[in-house]
């Protein structure tokens, strides 16, 4: 089961996608976002391609937990997207995401420039990996009922 991730932005959206058994995540691409329809029409190209089944988007919470203005305006986002794609639509905390992508790049060396074409799609990853573990460590417990701490 193929997952698309999201981290919506109001000029770019990163994409990322899982591998088929839903274990890793890998960059996509970044969509450079005009129209809302056009957006739509671009990820359920993309959807198709890859026969997604579900989309998580990064849920931008308040740092105290709180839901503030731009999670309310990803809610929106996903309600549409749900509607548009007739797909599930899960959320994640998204919160210091985009930083730790930085901080990736950074250790990498990579250029300024570079940073600010990749960033997103490498917040995407970050965003899909964190859900696909919490997922797989769910199905994980219910199947043998042990954890491993």
């Amino acid at each position: 089961m193929r997952i698309m991730g999201l981290d919506v932005g109001v000029k770019r959206i990163g994409i990322a996608i899982s591998d088929p058994l839903g274990w890793t995540a890998q960059g996509h691409s970044v969509l450079h976002r005009t129209k809302e329809s056009k957006d739509f029409a671009i990820l359920q190209q993309i959807c198709r391609d890859y026969e997604i089944e579900a989309i998580v988007l990064g849920y931008p919470l308040n740092m105290n937990g709180t839901v503030g203005p731009k999670a309310e305006e990803i809610k929106a986002f996903g309600k549409t997207l749900e509607d548009h794609l007739q797909l599930p639509v899960s959320y994640w905390d998204e919160r210091l995401s985009t930083v730790s992508a930085q901080r990736h790049l950074i250790a990498a060396d990579v250029s300024r420039q570079k940073r600010k074409n990749v960033i997103d799609k490498l917040a995407a990853v970050n965003i899909l990996q964190a859900y696909l573990d919490r997922i797989n460590y769910k199905k994980f417990d219910k199947e043998d009922g042990e954890r491993i701490e």
